[in-house]
């Protein structure tokens, strides 16, 4: 049994990386959380596994982000396990944090390449948090990522940081169109962060790492703990009055 303190978060990509962080911390902060993973079930495991060590309670759903056709039949699933496990027909947070990774210059961006950047980053969420709408309690949260690069530009990520762009429009139509309900809809923007998301990048280029860490003000790329406390933050009755906003942490990256 939930007590009455306690809230459900929904987290998109949650087993590993920053949305495995997020759930981690959300759970230290007394919360219910479902994760949602693509193909790696038993990585998501192990997170609900940790959660509940935490004293919390959690469980996973499979979702592919991009197959837009599938959220009626995800939703339904979702409603099911919130009425069977927590007698609620709602969350109270939504963290949009799943992702995939790709990189390439502007002439060799190929069609493919882009749909499913566009599929994920953005098509995806906005139509996931248009379904969730009706299952989100008054009052809730919701946290998109962006990312530094949508500041910043690193050559052959234009259509990644395009679709991040838009992201970041698109919440703040959300913290208008949601006001009403008082539900805040907000941005966490990170800079580097050495996960499995980026090791590609950095093992491809030997010498990303040590530059990007010269150019950020704290001497250092970041790591997923730098990230899940600000979404947590977000999601805290502290952050009430916080809506609409960026919030970009990179450890001072390109200043």
């Amino acid at each position: 049994m939930m007590d009455n303190n306690s809230k459900i978060a929904l987290i998109t990509g949650g087993s590993r990386g920053l949305g495995k962080n997020t759930a981690l911390q959300l759970a230290r902060n007394g919360h219910q959380v479902v994760l949602t993973y693509h193909t790696r079930q038993e990585e998501a495991q192990k997170v609900v596994n940790e959660i509940e060590q935490l004293g919390q309670q959690a469980f996973a759903l499979q979702l592919d982000t991009a197959n837009i056709s599938s959220f009626p039949a995800f939703i339904e699933a979702l409603s099911t396990e919130l009425s069977s496990r927590w007698h609620t027909s709602q969350v109270d947070f939504l963290i949009n944090n799943a992702g995939i990774d790709a990189s390439s210059r502007i002439p060799d961006t190929t069609e493919t390449a882009f749909d499913q950047l566009f599929n994920v980053h953005f098509k995806g969420v906005y139509f996931l948090t248009q379904k969730m709408l009706p299952l989100l309690a008054d009052g809730g949260r919701i946290v998109n990522f962006s990312t530094g690069l949508a500041r910043f530009v690193i050559p052959g990520y234009a259509a990644y940081a395009s679709m991040k762009g838009a992201i970041e429009n698109f919440t703040r139509y959300l913290a208008k169109e949601l006001g009403n309900r008082n539900i805040t809809a907000n941005v966490v923007a990170p800079g580097p962060i050495e996960t499995d998301f980026t090791r590609h990048a950095f093992e491809t280029n030997t010498q990303m790492k040590g530059y990007l860490a010269s150019q950020t003000a704290l001497g250092r790329v970041g790591t997923p703990d730098d990230i899940g406390g600000v979404v947590a933050f977000l999601c805290s009755e502290q952050a009430r009055w916080v809506t609409a906003q960026r919030i970009e942490a990179s450890g001072g990256t390109f200043l």
